[in-house]
Parts: C-alpha cells; sequence; structure tokens
C-alpha cells in the first residue's frame, strides 16, 4: 500500500482558520479514498475467525508501520492458552499533549456469504468444534479497520495540526466478546500511554451512507453467556410417571425465567434474557435425562445484571424442585466466565463535544442522535470502568434510497450478522474518516 504523497498538499497550520483545515482534510481523503476502498474489498474477501485472525492482523500492523505508527503486535492474552491473541498496538507521539486511543476491531463470523458482491468471501474454514463454516464480514468489522487505517494517515499527515499521543488498536475476538479483555489482561494499561479519551465506531445498517449516529450515555449493553443442565430421570415416552421429564421441566424453566424480566425488574432498567439454544433428547418415544439451555443475559447496569442471574438460578432451582427433581438432581447454572462483557457507556460531556465536531464536519443533516441498543460490544473494557471518558457512535453504511425505500414500508433490509449485508464502501468509508480524524484533531488541537 503506497503511502501519502504530502508534497504538493498545502496543510493549514494552527493559525489557518477551520473551515481551510476542513478544506485539506477532504483533499487528502479524496486522494486516498480510492485506495481505501480496495482495501476494504481486499479485506472483506479475506476474513478471519475469532482468536484466527493472524493474516488480517498482520495486514493492518503492516499498513500502520507505513504510516509511521510505532507498533507492536501479539498483545493481549486469552483464558485458554491455546488461543494466540493477535491484537494490535500502533502508538504515534506528536509532542506534548492528551492520549487519544482510536479502536477497531479486526474478526469475522462463521457466516456463508449470499451478497453475490465480485469481492465476496469465499474463505471455509472449520471452527472450534470441528465443523465446516463460510466465514464473512458480516459485522462491517472490514469497514471498522479501513475507516482506521484512513483515518491513521490522515492524522500522519495533518501532524502539524495537533499534539499529543494517538494510540490505534486493532483488537481481535469482538464476536466472541473476550479479545478487549484478553488486550487488558496483557497489561494493556502499564504497557502503553494511558488514553484521556477512547474512541470507535461501529457500521449501521439503520443509517443511511454519509451520516453518523452518536448515543450519550449507554450505548451498548452488557452480555452475559449463560449454561444450564437441566437433569431429569429418563424412561419410555409411554410411561411418563417413572421418569422425571427434563424436557417438560425445560419448557416450564423457559417460560418462568422471561418473568423475572417483566415481573422483578424495573421498566426504567432495559434488561434482556433471551434461551438461544435448547437441546435434548435422541427419539420419539425415549424420555432423556438432561435437557441444556443456552442463555444470554443483557443489561446496562450491573445491579441489574446481578439481579438477572441471581433470578436464572432461583427460578430454574426452584421449578425444579417444584417438579420434585430430587436435590442431587437439581439443574446446574453455569454462568460462562470468558463470553462476558462490560456494558459500553458513552461519556456524555465527550459525546456532546464530538456531537458538535461531527455537525460542523459532516452537516446537521448528516448528524443523527442515535437511541441505545441491547447489543453487547467489549469496546468498554477499554473505559477502566468508566475512568476514562469513551464514546462510540454509529457509521452509516446503507444505501440512502433503498434506506428511505424500507423506511416507507418498504422491503427489509439486511441487517448485521446477515449473509446478505453489504455496506456502499466509498461514502461509508469516506464518512468514517472524515468523522475519526474531525474527532481526534479537535481532542488534540493546539
Amino acid at each position: 500500500m503506497r503511502t501519502l504523497i504530502l508534497s504538493t498538499i498545502l496543510l493549514c497550520s494552527s493559525q489557518v482558520c477551520p473551515a481551510s483545515a476542513q478544506q485539506s482534510l477532504d483533499a487528502l481523503i479524496s486522494r486516498e479514498i480510492g485506495l481505501l476502498v480496495e482495501t476494504y474489498k481486499t479485506l472483506h474477501a479475506a476474513p478471519e475467525l475469532s482468536h484466527r485472525e493472524e493474516k488480517t492482523s498482520a495486514f493492518f500492523a503492516a499498513q500502520l508501520r507505513a504510516s509511521g505508527y510505532t507498533v507492536t503486535e501479539r498483545v493481549g492474552r486469552f483464558d485458554r492458552p491455546e488461543w494466540v491473541s493477535y491484537g494490535v498496538v500502533a502508538v504515534m507521539k506528536n509532542g506534548d499533549g492528551p492520549t487519544v486511543l482510536l479502536r477497531t476491531d479486526l474478526d469475522a463470523l462463521p457466516v456463508t456469504e449470499k451478497t453475490e458482491l465480485p469481492y465476496a468471501s469465499k474463505i471455509r474454514t472449520r471452527n472450534d468444534a470441528g465443523l465446516e463454516v463460510g466465514v464473512m464480514h458480516a459485522c462491517g468489522h472490514d469497514v471498522h479497520m479501513t475507516s482506521m487505517l484512513g483515518t491513521a494517515r490522515m492524522l500522519a499527515a495533518l501532524k502539524d495540526q495537533w499534539r499529543g499521543t494517538v494510540i490505534i488498536v486493532g483488537q481481535p475476538a469482538e464476536e466472541t466478546i473476550d479479545g478487549a479483555r484478553a488486550m487488558v489482561k496483557d497489561g494493556f494499561f502499564t504497557r502503553f500511554p494511558k488514553p484521556d479519551f477512547a474512541i470507535a465506531l461501529h457500521d449501521s445498517p439503520d443509517f443511511a451512507a454519509g451520516t453518523v449516529g452518536p448515543i450519550p450515555g449507554y450505548a451498548f449493553a452488557s452480555s452475559t453467556n449463560i449454561d444450564i443442565k437441566i437433569r431429569g430421570v429418563g424412561g419410555h415416552g409411554s410411561r411418563p410417571e417413572s421418569a422425571k421429564d427434563p424436557i417438560v421441566l425445560a419448557a416450564q424453566i423457559v417460560l418462568g425465567l422471561q418473568t423475572i424480566v417483566s415481573r422483578e425488574n424495573s421498566p426504567l432498567d432495559p434488561a434482556v434474557i433471551t434461551v438461544g439454544s435448547i437441546h435434548g433428547g435422541t427419539r420419539y418415544n425415549i424420555i432423556p435425562d438432561e435437557v441444556n439451555l443456552q442463555l444470554t443475559v443483557r443489561a446496562y447496569k450491573e445491579e441489574v445484571r446481578q439481579k438477572l442471574l441471581a433470578g436464572i438460578e432461583r427460578v430454574t432451582k426452584g421449578i425444579a424442585g417444584a417438579a420434585g427433581i430430587p436435590a442431587e438432581l437439581a439443574p446446574i447454572v453455569k454462568v460462562s466466565e470468558t463470553e462476558i462483557t462490560t456494558a459500553t457507556y458513552n461519556d456524555p460531556v465527550l459525546t456532546e463535544r464530538l456531537t458538535a465536531v461531527f455537525v460542523k464536519a459532516l452537516g446537521q443533516e448528516n448528524v443523527i442522535k442515535a437511541a441505545p441498543v441491547m447489543g453487547s460490544e467489549d469496546f468498554g473494557y477499554f473505559s477502566l470502568d468508566q475512568k476514562i471518558p469513551t464514546m462510540m457512535f454509529w457509521l452509516g453504511a446503507m444505501d440512502p434510497l433503498k434506506l428511505k425505500q424500507r423506511n416507507e414500508r418498504g422491503p427489509e433490509l439486511p441487517t448485521l450478522h446477515s449473509p446478505l449485508f453489504a455496506p456502499v464502501p466509498e461514502p461509508t468509508l469516506r464518512t468514517g474518516v472524515k468523522a475519526m480524524t474531525s474527532a481526534v484533531l479537535d481532542l488534540l488541537k493546539k
């Protein structure tokens, strides 16, 4: 990838009016947008699953080195020793000033792409369970990486307009929500300069390309995965009285769990308990002795999350006890120690400040106040329990015309994680680079 040629571009000094500075940024982005689109297509066609981002991270690191950053690779330590962390940390120091962290994720999803784009992924591999799966950037992490590489180049080219330190993080394993925690566990906050601010973006199928959507306060929920093993006494399907049927018990527990949210939790504190998987039994006429459930639990506040976890165990074991399950066969409720992440909280003061920056850079009509969602992101780990002001914003990625048609009760559009998800590359990347670069220039202005 070629580096920026700056000798023919007149850059503004800190004394020049902001409009001239914006014109220089626009010119730089226009020079690079063609290469950025090609980079995006390259990344899109070669996705890698969580914990396997070897080639992606090497490519990302090489691009940052070419832009003048000091790069450290393989940052992170997972709980499973067989997993190598492909975390990348790039640092550029430019005099005294604040430190701003910019984060992108590197991994893709086990989804077989169906977009039929010329650069569609045809990658197939085996997952951790040994099953063959397709692999696709169905969540737009290729957009995130390319936007970050473009921002890195812009900041390197505009060093006379800012003072401080920029840290760019290429984080592995976001889809399994353990990558950020692994990097923090590996001494991220002691090995590298401590950030004064942390910023990230996430592409959105609900916003038009060319727009951004800042979210003040809670933006993404915490996520906790739970396994429940429901044990019974197996037997013949024709003689249920001689067995303790865990399938019937599982059905009662699935319904009972929903009352925790609807009857025990305040409706002013968002919460979700979803049973995403239920497995049990082998044949029509056999009552099994075991059924397994997999749950995801979402909340913003930690005290709400703890209430949900306690309620799940109480309701599960209470229903089993009422059904006559003996104590030695009580259900086993196991909260995951790895597939868990905190809520992402956007610092209101920082969000308000950067919203004003976006309005100035993109125009008022292209900055849309977004609502929080119950989806999860592990970006919150970089906030050090909200001691570091952070902000993640939505980056519009969809064709404006198609979005308008959908909003007028037209056909639904592919969402994140869909095999048909296809961002519009050029305007999405142009806006992502412009918004992120403008944010950093404001936070690190002279």
